[in-house]
């Protein structure tokens, strides 16, 4: 059985060097050095080479390198090809820490402390408690779930949303689209970290935005085409929203000259509130190839009814 990586060819070579020290026993080949076809059996990938299976006829699992899946058509796959996106702990911990920042910086109205210096203004604004402060999460996969574990910690007051029910301590969660505007009037920061499906597609939208206070926020680390942009552009011209962190965007990069860029109520970073870590991300993978070979459950296996 061999393993074939077909992503960033740097991380590729770490990836390598890791595989060689924890499973020398499996051949390990960077895409497109894809050694015996008919060997491989493990293929970890950003985007799938096409006719996956003309090409790998033996091919048992399909690994995401990212946390995501939304970047491949899951319809073009065969369909009893198990996939399994990436929920290693280098990936939780940089979100974590990253909605984390963006919150804070928010919380502690940081945007607006950037416009004043670029202005050369001092003016002092109210500071508040984490306690008074009300924090919602969207999408409490396991991202959205370490991410409130770490700002309970803090002290804000917390709130999430899913698709179907869960029960958190010290989190008020809400289900379902009926109950998405009730969580929205009671948010000041509202943080995005839904995966992205046809349901949720746009979900960050005009219609959504006039659901929250007025003067609340948003951190967007979901996927890009959740947002409208200008939705977004008009909620924070409008003051519905006073200021945005915004890491995902579609499309990335964002064209030159896009409002974005400049804006100065929006804190923009090119995709990077968190990545997959080589050293955490070949250990869960060596562990499911076990769980595949001893038929136990696999961390990470996507549903494809849910898309995710």
């Amino acid at each position: 059985m061999a393993f074939v990586y077909k992503a960033d060819p740097v991380r590729g070579a770490e990836w390598a060097r890791l595989f060689a020290a924890k499973a020398p026993d499996i051949p390990f080949h960077i895409w497109p050095d894809i050694g015996e076809p008919d060997r491989v059996r493990y293929l970890a990938a950003w985007v799938p080479p096409q006719d996956i299976e003309r090409q790998f006829p033996n091919l048992e699992l399909f690994f995401s390198t990212g946390a995501g899946i939304d970047q491949f058509d899951l319809t073009v796959l065969p369909p009893e090809l198990p996939v399994v996106r990436m929920a290693e702990p280098g990936v939780v911990a940089g979100m974590v820490e990253y909605a984390t920042m963006a919150v804070l910086a928010l919380h502690r109205d940081l945007p607006t402390y950037i416009r004043q210096q670029r202005e050369a203004r001092w003016a002092a604004h109210r500071v508040y408690p984490a306690s008074k402060r009300r924090v919602s999460v969207l999408g409490l996969g396991v991202l959205g779930c370490a991410v409130l574990d770490q700002l309970r910690t803090l002290g804000f007051q917390l709130a999430g949303w899913s698709r179907t029910r869960r029960q958190i301590d010290g989190v008020a969660c809400y289900a379902g689209r009926e109950e998405l505007a009730a969580m929205l009037a009671g948010t000041d920061i509202l943080v995005c970290l839904l995966p992205l499906t046809q349901e949720t597609r746009g979900i960050l939208d005009s219609k959504l935005f006039q659901h929250l206070p007025r003067g609340a926020s948003l951190v967007h680390v979901g996927r890009g085409a959740h947002l409208d942009h200008q939705a977004l552009l008009d909620a924070l011209e409008s003051g519905g929203l006073s200021s945005a962190v915004v890491d995902v965007t579609d499309p990335e990069p964002l064209p030159a000259g896009h409002p974005f860029w400049a804006h100065p109520k929006i804190l923009l970073t090119p995709h990077i509130a968190s990545m997959t870590q080589p050293e955490t991300a070949v250990e869960q993978v060596l562990d499911n190839i076990r769980c595949h070979q001893a038929g136990a459950p696999l961390m990470g296996l996507v549903d494809r009814s849910r898309g995710y």
